[in-house]
């Protein structure tokens, strides 16, 4: 089941340079900031800045679909004529996270919470 779109993250080169932006943007400290990403919570949305989207083959933001188990997700996108980009990724505490490509390149991200 999907919940909704409530992440987005910018693939970004200079993290210290997109932390000072964007935290003048949301006017909020980020809630977590570390070398590998850095997220700030807003009414409910994610906003992540990755360091290593570029690497990961990111050329602007991806908006995250919530969904309650990223491996089922991924099956269904690629037998419905989907494309994964790279691998399903524990990024820590057991959140899982996918991107997959539609028929037309567009790119669009899955998390799962624990």
């Amino acid at each position: 089941m999907t919940t909704g779109m409530k992440t987005v993250v910018y693939p970004v080169a200079d993290i210290a340079a997109a932390r000072a932006f964007y935290t003048a943007l949301l006017g909020v400290a980020p809630h977590t900031d570390s070398p590998y990403y850095v997220g700030f919570a807003v009414d409910g949305q994610e906003i992540g800045l990755d360091p290593n989207g570029h690497r990961k083959g990111l050329t602007g933001p991806v908006g995250y679909w919530h969904v309650d188990a990223v491996p089922a997700a991924v099956e269904r996108l690629v037998a419905a004529g989907g494309r994964l980009q790279g691998e399903v990724t524990d990024v820590g505490g057991g959140t899982l996270m996918a991107t997959v490509a539609d028929a037309d390149g567009n790119v669009l991200g899955l998390i799962e919470k624990p």
